[in-house]
């Protein structure tokens, strides 16, 4: 982490010596965007470590642990295909869902629909590029996400060939 510190600090003085009124303007344009999805990405923080302090050990471990068979793997598939939420959100929720018994394939199939199924901007692709292709990306990104969930339960022992 502390090399991507010195890069970014290198990367940022090499552009300053370039240009330092561009930069300027970029690094004010950064914070606007950063003080306009700081209050989202707070709630989604809190939200979230409320809910994980209030559900009970037992609950998450029976629905989404390594037991929870292909009923978790649903519940994760419907929850990251409905989920508006970024990767840098996306990623800490995951490592803390692992941290309280959240299998690895559960955690495979929430963030890769997350990433690549979207049922909530699906009218927005369907404007743009047709109800069929949306449909059919949508589908696509469904099978790879569970693909890619067996594909990590069998690396790490969680589904067995």
């Amino acid at each position: 982490m502390v090399i991507l510190w010195i890069i970014t600090a290198a990367c940022l003085v090499a552009s300053f010596a370039a240009d330092w009124k561009r930069t300027l303007r970029a690094l004010r344009a950064a914070a606007v965007r950063l003080c306009r999805i700081l209050p989202s990405f707070g709630l989604m923080l809190v939200l979230f470590s409320v809910g994980i302090t209030l559900a009970p050990q037992e609950l998450i471990e029976r629905l989404l642990g390594p037991g929870s068979g292909a009923g978790g793997l649903a519940i994760a598939a419907g929850i990251g295909s409905l989920t508006l939420m970024p990767g840098f959100i996306a990623f800490p929720l995951s490592g803390a869902l692992l941290d309280r018994g959240v299998s690895r394939m559960v955690l495979a199939t929430f963030t890769t629909t997350l990433m690549m199924v979207g049922v909530a901007t699906f009218p927005l692709e369907k404007q743009y590029l047709g109800w069929r292709v949306a449909l059919v990306r949508n589908a696509i990104g469904l099978v790879v996400a569970l693909a890619a969930a067996a594909a990590i339960g069998v690396a790490f022992g969680e589904l067995a060939l």
